[in-house]
């Protein structure tokens, strides 16, 4: 009997890894990769249902879900980069492939085409709807930043609307008197709150101001990722299941 010894395997060190930084990544563009939506899971979420194929164990209504790896939040701490507001031209459900079929931008004409129908949707004379949407483009704070997008529409505009005057409303005093710094100079905390009206009750964001961001190194992540945001660099790609799941 061959007596073999078996070398116990452990973590290589970090600086094998540094020398070969980012091999294998040479053919990935921003085309290949997903930007994680931020989601608020309701009653009807796919994650909730537990005969669903994309049912995550733990999730319920009023979480926040990481889209792209599925960690589950009761709230989240997060640095705003940037903001776009879009009309987003989808098909009825049933109908649609899951991808919308054209985004509009928020100066686009096309609203005026649109006929609000007896669901409240702004229906198109091809019958598509559009979808009202605000795009806030975050980096999520945790243990490692992460760029995230969340995406609000319908009564949740209203909370987008409310989250724009807050970074609007922040001054600071500068040698040449007050101005107002940029939107990733400040961290916010996100939860959820239930929210109702005639039509029923669904969880929604609730948006409060934490303080301004102390990291250099967070805000330098930040502040790029804003560049390449606005730049063009980095594109949403929208889901019928990766926005807000609220109903009204």
């Amino acid at each position: 009997m061959n007596n073999v010894a078996i070398k116990k395997e452990g973590a290589l060190a970090t600086n094998i890894f540094e020398a070969d930084a980012n091999k294998g990544t040479q053919n990935i563009s921003q085309e290949d990769l997903a930007l994680p939506f931020l989601k608020v899971l309701g009653q009807l979420s796919p994650e909730v249902n537990k005969t669903h194929g994309k049912y995550v164990e733990g999730a319920e209504p009023g979480k926040i879900i990481n889209t792209v790896t599925n960690e589950l939040y009761k709230a989240v701490d997060i640095i705003p980069v940037f903001y776009k507001r879009q009309y987003i031209e989808w098909q009825d459900r049933g109908t649609s492939t899951g991808a919308p079929v054209a985004i509009h931008e928020a100066d686009s004409d096309i609203v005026s085409t649109t006929t609000r129908d007896k669901s409240f949707k702004d229906r198109l004379p091809n019958g598509n709807y559009l979808e009202n949407t605000a795009n806030h483009f975050v980096i999520l704070l945790g243990k490692s930043p992460t760029t995230a997008l969340i995406s609000m529409k319908a009564t949740q505009l209203k909370v987008s609307r409310k989250w724009n005057s807050m970074m609007m409303g922040i001054k600071m005093q500068g040698k040449n008197g007050l101005f107002t710094p940029p939107t990733y100079s400040h961290i916010y905390n996100l939860k959820t709150v239930q929210m109702s009206n005639d039509k029923g009750t669904w969880f929604g964001w609730d948006v409060s101001k934490v303080g301004p961001v102390t990291d250099k190194s967070i805000y330098d992540i930040a502040k790029n990722f804003a560049a390449r945001v606005g730049k063009g660099e980095v594109q949403a790609k929208h889901g019928s299941e990766e926005t807000s799941s609220t109903p009204y």
